[in-house]
């Protein structure tokens, strides 16, 4: 046998060789530009995919993404409709409190949870729904007003205790029924409601001290709203004030709402939040309706959870995180409990799973970042003052609250497991492209890195991969054209190298002939070399 191999491998002249390479070179690359063509249009790899499809139910493996086929159509949008307008940062509809929650945190870890970023947005927000230009007609506003631009909180909160201090004044008033005498009438000027509410955010310590002070302005807020509420048609200052005064009592109501919600009154948390969307309907920009579909969620109020998603999980309104994921937590419940992906590898999956598994994929298209939270993959952090929509930070702040509702619906975080990767497949390039939504921003990194602390490691959209045969394909085609281009160079020298790879690789092989040999008898040996 050893003098077979080497006769023939002396028989091979250099041409055989440059061909033989070249050949291979040929047969790789056209196997790449079509691994590359089948990749761009459908986004997965030819060969993987006959692999899992066909070979791996042959040796008994079982495709745990196999609910995760379904038709897709990618859009042709362009990521040059990006605008700034798509990077908004808006408020977290449930943001913490600084002083009974972040402040504790930096007390018990000696870390800041709020980056200077966070806080500017924040005191821009304050000036502008609590403050308007009539403001220096009231001095306890007038105040605040510097209160607001302050940076350092304790300079925040000495203006704030000032601004209460000045609540009475004297004002002469003639009194007609005595000729030629005068009283002084004591007028009360009304407690300063934003006073109050910088003490509750920032000065106390528990959410018990802050529901007492938001109480407080509370009462201030409303008698300043009614007042300004009879006024607000005589002239566009007047109009101005009402609007500020209706943003105080909304934030106050709002505000009273979780502190019930935080200390355990969740029925009681319910009942205000969907009175004060009843008095105020139009105020949808506050998102009210995010902090009510969380408490809902509390009490197991599943029916009234879809209720309340029926309205506002319309096409014309803006999504969220905390929209997209509870509709997908609602349909997955009808299943998950009894969802199995050997199960549903075999069978295929049902009409009401398949409806879990695409609002998975809707969700996690929306915002991709959030179920490695959910999956508690990543360590969750506080959740910052503002949240941009299909961020990091709007997955940290929705996972924050929502883990828990995740968890009590059994199977839920299990279906989520098993189907939330096979969105990417369905995009293959989810920066260019979108399915159900806009192209994701090419902004959101930059901003959430100014929005979340330093020591937290913000999660970056996961681009598609290219498939290991791509790269295996890449690799073989660049390597046979290289032994082609050096065996045509250099023919002799590569002869030699090549005999002596071959020979190398029927060594073991000879080695086994030999024992073979020793052990049979040659009598028996001669008659199978000669079959």
């Amino acid at each position: 046998v050893e003098y077979t191999v080497s006769m023939f491998l002396n028989t091979l002249t250099p041409k055989f060789y440059v061909a033989l390479t070249g050949t291979s070179s040929l047969i790789s690359g056209l196997i790449l530009i079509f691994e590359w063509w089948y990749f761009r249009k459908y986004g997965t790899s030819f060969i993987e995919q006959v692999s899992v499809s066909h070979l791996r139910p042959l040796l008994g493996g079982v495709d745990n993404s196999s609910s995760n086929n379904s038709n897709s159509s990618n859009g042709d949008s362009d990521s040059n409709r990006q605008s700034v307008s798509e990077c908004k940062v808006w408020r977290n509809p449930l943001n913490l409190f600084r002083g009974a929650e972040y402040n504790r945190y930096t007390w018990v870890t000696g870390r800041e949870p709020l980056t200077y970023y966070d806080m500017n947005l924040s005191a821009q927000d304050h000036q502008t729904f609590f403050t308007c230009d009539s403001d220096h007609l009231r001095p306890a506003d007038a105040i605040m007003q510097k209160a607001w631009r302050e940076r350092n909180p304790q300079a925040r909160i000495s203006a704030a205790h000032e601004a209460l201090e000045i609540n009475e004044i004297r004002s002469r008033v003639e009194v007609p029924l005595i000729a030629s005498s005068t009283i002084w009438e004591i007028k009360l000027l009304p407690k300063c409601a934003t006073a109050y509410i910088l003490l509750a955010e920032e000065e106390a310590t528990t959410i018990a001290e802050a529901e007492k002070l938001f109480k407080q302005a509370l009462k201030a807020g409303d008698g300043c709203y009614r007042r300004s509420q009879q006024l607000q048609h005589h002239g566009s200052q007047y109009e101005a004030q009402h609007r500020r005064d209706t943003n105080v009592l909304v934030y106050i109501k709002r505000r009273l709402a979780m502190c019930a919600r935080r200390l355990g009154r969740t029925r009681e948390a319910v009942k205000m939040m969907r009175d004060l969307m009843k008095e105020f309907p139009l105020l949808s920009m506050f998102n009210i309706h995010e902090n009510l579909l969380e408490a809902l969620l509390e009490l197991q109020a599943y029916a009234d959870v879809q209720a309340v998603l029926a309205k506002y999980d319309d096409i014309s309104l803006p999504k969220s995180a905390t929209i997209c994921y509870t509709a997908a937590l609602l349909k997955a419940r009808a299943v998950s409990d009894k969802f199995s992906p050997e199960a549903a590898s075999r069978r295929g999956l049902s009409t009401a799973e398949m409806n879990a598994v695409e609002a998975i994929h809707r969700a996690v298209e929306f915002n991709p970042h959030v179920p490695k939270y959910l999956l508690e993959m990543k360590s969750l952090i506080l959740p910052p003052e503002h949240i941009l929509k299909r961020g990091d930070s709007e997955a940290i702040a929705y996972a924050f609250f929502h883990l828990a509702h995740w968890k009590r619906v059994e199977g839920a975080l299990n279906l989520l497991h098993c189907t939330w990767e096979g969105t990417f497949r369905m995009i293959p390039y989810p920066l260019e492209k979108g399915h159900l939504f806009y192209p994701y921003p090419i902004c959101t990194e930059t901003a959430d890195r100014e929005l979340l602390p330093s020591f937290h490691e913000v999660s970056v959209y996961p681009k598609k991969e290219l498939p290991f045969f791509i790269l295996f394909t890449a690799g073989l085609c660049s390597f046979t054209a290289m032994l082609a281009l050096l065996t045509h160079q250099f023919p002799e020298l590569m002869g030699v190298f090549a005999k002596a790879f071959l020979s190398t690789l029927f060594a073991p092989l000879n080695f086994i002939m030999e024992k073979v040999e020793s052990i049979l008898p040659s009598s028996l040996w001669h008659q199978l070399t000669r079959i």
